[in-house]
C-alpha cells in the first residue's frame, strides 16, 4: 500500500515523497512498524503523508480474532492497517501554492481548462468559446467562464486563486485571426495559439505543467536536504534552511529527545535507501545503527 500512495502522491499529486520505516518512538501505538511516505513543504516543513503499519497479533488477541491455519488449528490473525487522509489536500497547497493561490496539478485539477471570452457583449465571442470547450471535452475538463457581471481582470485573477492549470483567452480579434492566448497558472507564461492546433497544444502544456510542478518541488527537496554530523551543525543547518536533516543514530530514545529538544526536529523515518554518512551517532558519538532523516513536522 505504501507504494501505491507514493504513486499516487508522485504521479497525480506532483510531489516528490520520501519512503521509509518509522522509529520505535514514532510509530504508531500498537504496531510492530510503521512505514511511511513523507513530503516536504515550501517553508521546508516535515508532511507525514501515509503510513502503513504491520500491527501483528496486538489487537486480534484481546479481541479474539482467529482463523483456522493449514494444520487445520486456530490461531490469532496478523493484521495491518493503513490509510491516507485530507491531509493530502494540505500537502498540495502548501507544496505548490504560491501569494496568487492554489497551484493544481492538472491530472487531479477538477477543472483543467478555464476559457475566458473576451469582450462578450461583441456577436460571436461567446459562441466561440462554447464551440471550443465542445471540442476540448472530449479528451480535458473544460469550463467556460461566461460571466457579464465581472471584468476579465477579475476572471484571470479568479483562475489564478483556484488553480486552474491553464486558461484561454478568446476576443474578437484572437477570433479573427484564428487564434487564441494560452496562459499556465504554474509558471504564468502565456503563448499564442492557432485554433486548428488547439487540442494537441493544450495537450503538451497540460504533461508539462504535471512534469514542471513534480520537478520544482524535487529541486526544493534536494537543495532543503542536507548532512550534518554534529548537534551544532544540526542545529545551524535548520535554521538557515529549514528542511531535510540526515545524521547517522545510535537508534536510542534518549538521543531522538535530545535533538527534538534541541531543534524541534522530529525523526521522519529510516530511508529504506540507507546511506553510511558517518561511524558515530550525531547526537552522543557512539556507534550509528541507522541512517535517520529529520525534520520539523506540521
Amino acid at each position: 500500500m505504501l507504494e501505491i500512495y507514493a504513486d499516487v502522491v508522485e504521479n497525480l499529486l506532483a510531489i516528490p515523497v520520501l519512503k521509509g520505516r518509522k522509529t520505535e518512538k514514532e510509530k504508531f501505538a500498537g504496531a510492530e512498524e510503521t512505514h511511511t511516505i513523507e513530503t516536504l513543504t515550501r517553508d521546508g516543513r516535515a508532511l507525514q503523508s501515509g503510513t502503513s503499519h504491520y500491527i501483528g497479533q496486538n489487537f486480534t488477541k484481546p479481541f479474539e480474532v482467529k482463523f483456522q491455519n493449514r494444520e487445520g488449528k486456530e490461531e490469532y490473525a496478523y493484521q495491518t492497517s493503513w490509510g491516507i487522509s485530507t491531509r493530502l489536500m494540505g500537502a498540495i497547497i502548501m507544496a505548490h501554492g504560491d501569494e496568487r493561490g492554489l497551484k493544481l496539478p492538472p491530472r487531479v485539477a477538477p477543472i483543467q481548462v478555464r476559457i475566458i471570452p473576451i469582450a462578450t457583449h461583441k456577436g460571436g465571442v461567446i459562441e466561440k468559446a462554447e464551440e471550443l470547450k465542445k471540442e476540448l471535452s472530449k479528451e480535458f475538463r473544460v469550463e467556460v467562464d461566461d460571466r457579464e457581471y465581472v471584468t476579465p481582470g477579475y476572471k484571470f485573477n479568479d483562475c489564478e486563486l483556484k488553480g486552474i492549470p491553464l486558461r484561454i483567452e478568446i476576443g474578437p480579434r484572437d477570433i479573427e485571426n484564428n487564434e487564441c492566448i494560452l496562459v499556465r497558472r504554474d509558471t504564468l507564461e502565456k503563448s499564442t495559439v492557432k485554433l486548428d492546433k488547439l487540442n494537441e497544444t493544450v495537450k503538451e502544456m497540460l504533461e508539462d505543467i504535471q512534469k514542471s510542478m513534480f520537478e520544482v518541488c524535487k529541486k526544493r527537496l534536494e537543495e532543503k536536504t542536507q548532512v550534518a554530523y554534529t548537534l551544532e551543525e544540526f542545529e545551524e543547518k535548520i535554521n538557515k534552511n529549514q528542511g531535510y536533516i540526515k545524521t547517522m543514530w545510535c537508534g536510542s530514545e534518549e538521543c531522538e529527545n535530545k535533538i527534538k529538544e534541541l531543534t524541534g526536529a522530529h525523526s521522519r523515518c529510516m530511508p529504506y535507501d540507507q546511506e553510511h554518512l558517518a561511524d558515530t551517532c550525531v547526537c552522543c558519538g557512539k556507534k550509528a545503527e541507522h541512517m535517520v532523516v529529520w525534520g520539523r513536522q506540521y
